[in-house]
């Protein structure tokens, strides 16, 4: 379980590196909405998607007992 959580984690953050570099590429003066703006939307869906699914994943996990609380510091 925790190396699904640590690969979604990981998977977010691409999406939000590649929303930004999506956000940060130029485009021509005068252009309108480009196939970047909505790459640039896709990616930020993607982040959206994998967050909640990492949640309920989490949600799902200790309500099965596959993940169980052990403190601030899993002492």
């Amino acid at each position: 379980m925790k190396p699904l959580i640590a690969l979604a984690l990981v998977l977010i953050l691409v999406a939000l590196a590649g929303a930004g570099v999506f956000m940060l590429r130029k485009r021509p003066p005068g252009a309108q909405d480009g196939p970047a703006d909505k790459r640039m939307a896709r990616a930020l869906a993607v982040r959206v998607g994998l967050s909640v699914a990492i949640f309920l994943l989490v949600l799902v996990g200790w309500q099965m007992g596959w993940i169980t609380p052990s403190g601030a510091l899993g002492r």
